[in-house]
C-alpha cells in the first residue's frame, strides 16, 4: 500500500479528510487498518493575508514546503483537503516534491458519473470567482453556476468566521439550504460542496439537491489510491490541461464549455 500525505490548510476540512480516510480503511480492510497516512499542518494564518491581498505565490511556497515535509515522512502522493488553495497549487512553478491529486478533477469526475449537466458550486469568494471548477466542469462538458454576489460573500463570511473554526449552527445551516434552493430553482441538478468545511455544516437531508462533497470524495479517491486500484497521480503542482479556457462568468450566470 502506499503512503498518503495530507496538505492541511485549513484544520476542519484537513481533520474531515483524514478522519474519513482512516474510516474506509475500517470499513475495507478491517479493524483499525489502513494504509500510512501523514498530516502537515502549517497555520492558516501565515496564509491570509495573501489570500486577502490576491498574493498565490507565497501561499504556493507554503504548500509546497507541507509537501517536502510529507515527502521526508515517506508520504508517496499528497491530496490536499482545501479547494480554495488550488487556485495556488495550479501557479507554475518548480514540481512539488510528491505528485498530487487535484480535488477539483475527482470532484468533477463524480459529477460526469453521476450524469449531471449544471452544478451549483459553493465555496470561498475565492473560489467561486476563480477559474479551478469552471475548468474542471467545462471539461467534462458540464455547466457550472455560482450564487449572486451576496449570497457568495455571505457565504464566505460564514466559512471564515464559523466552519473554520468549527463554529456550526442551524441559522448558517438554513442560509445554506436556501442558496441551495435558489440554484435548484435556476436548473443546477446537483451542488458542489467545495469548501472542505461546508459537508460538516450542510448534510444531504437539508439540502434540496443532490451533493457533491469534496472533502470525502478526496478521502475516498486517496484511498484507492493507496490500496492500488487507483493509478498514482503524476500531477505535481502548476497549470492543468483546460486553464486556457476563456474567464467564466459569474453573479449567478452559468458556465458552460466553449468550442
Amino acid at each position: 500500500m502506499k503512503h498518503l500525505g495530507i496538505i492541511a490548510h485549513s484544520v476542519e476540512g484537513a481533520a474531515l479528510c483524514f478522519q474519513t480516510f482512516c474510516q474506509e480503511g475500517f470499513r475495507q480492510l478491517g479493524p483499525h487498518e489502513h494504509p500510512d497516512v501523514s498530516l502537515d499542518c502549517i497555520a492558516m494564518g501565515r496564509s491570509m493575508p495573501h489570500w486577502d491581498r490576491g498574493e498565490y505565490g507565497p501561499i504556493r511556497s507554503i504548500l509546497a514546503e507541507s509537501a517536502r515535509r510529507l515527502a521526508g515522512a515517506g508520504a508517496d502522493f499528497f491530496v490536499c483537503p482545501d479547494n480554495t488553495a488550488h487556485m495556488a497549487l495550479e501557479l507554475p512553478g518548480d514540481d512539488l516534491a510528491i505528485p498530487g491529486l487535484h480535488i477539483a478533477d475527482v470532484v468533477a469526475d463524480r459529477a460526469a458519473s453521476e450524469g449531471h449537466r449544471r452544478v451549483g458550486v459553493l465555496g470561498t469568494r475565492y473560489l467561486m470567482d476563480g477559474p479551478v471548477y469552471g475548468r474542471a466542469l467545462a471539461e467534462r462538458g458540464i455547466a457550472s453556476q455560482v450564487p449572486p454576489a451576496a449570497d457568495r460573500e455571505r457565504i464566505n463570511t460564514i466559512i471564515f468566521d464559523e466552519l473554520v473554526n468549527g463554529v456550526f449552527t442551524e441559522s448558517s445551516r438554513q442560509e445554506y439550504a436556501r442558496v441551495i434552493a435558489d440554484l435548484a430553482d435556476s436548473g443546477c441538478d446537483a451542488v458542489a460542496l467545495v469548501c472542505t468545511e461546508i459537508p460538516l455544516l450542510v448534510t444531504p437531508d437539508v439540502s434540496s439537491l443532490p451533493t457533491l462533497d469534496s472533502t470525502r470524495l478526496l478521502a475516498g479517491a486517496a484511498f484507492d489510491t493507496a490500496i492500488g486500484r487507483r493509478a498514482l497521480p503524476s500531477w505535481r503542482g502548476g497549470p492543468v490541461r483546460g486553464r486556457d479556457l476563456p474567464a467564466q462568468p459569474t453573479g449567478g450566470a452559468a458556465r458552460t464549455r466553449t468550442s
